[in-house]
């Protein structure tokens, strides 16, 4: 979480922009934490199932994993509340915001392996291995484009707009001929 570009055009102080970002950043990881709570939920409970016995140890293996990057999820996501708890008062706000936001996209990045690994357990002990992995890696496709690429070309055509000066070519609408 970051300022929004060198040509914001808000009134703040680097105080009040450290706090709103820190706001903003925590909105966005009560959104994630939720989900990672549910997940977490689901997988806790697997283990005390009928049928969770007869999985195989391709199958545990995938479900510790799972568990295992869930709970690192969870805490990379509760780490800017901490670290906040921690230092306030310190008059260190901004290294806050800095360091919340890169917690919480190794957050996102782990997310997206728990995710995909969830996918994986499930698809496989209802379809098979095959399809497990297959359904695995679309879902780490499908989070990797949502969570990474789309923002990179978001942010690519907004930097390319900062950068034409007003009125180019670019800026004006194609004529039909």
């Amino acid at each position: 979480m970051t300022d929004e570009g060198a040509g914001t055009e808000r009134d703040e102080t680097r105080l009040e922009r450290a706090d709103r970002n820190y706001g903003e950043l925590l909105q966005e990881l009560r959104v994630v934490q939720t989900g990672v709570q549910f997940l977490f939920a689901f997988l806790l409970t697997l283990a005390f199932t009928s049928r969770f016995p007869e999985l195989d140890s391709f199958e545990r293996g995938t479900y510790v994993t799972t568990l295992l990057l869930t709970v690192v999820a969870a805490g990379l996501f509760t780490a800017p509340a901490a670290l906040h708890r921690v230092l306030f008062g310190q008059g260190a706000k901004e290294r806050i915001v800095t360091v919340s936001s890169r917690l919480a996209g190794a957050g996102m990045a782990v997310l997206a392996l728990a995710l995909s690994a969830s996918v994986l357990l499930v698809v496989d002990v209802v379809h098979g291995m095959p399809e497990g992995i297959a359904a695995g890696v679309g879902t780490l496709l499908v989070c990797g484009g949502l969570w990474a690429v789309l923002p990179w070309l978001v942010g690519r055509e907004l930097s390319g707009k900062r950068s034409r000066p007003r009125g180019s070519r670019r800026d004006r609408p194609e004529r039909s001929r």
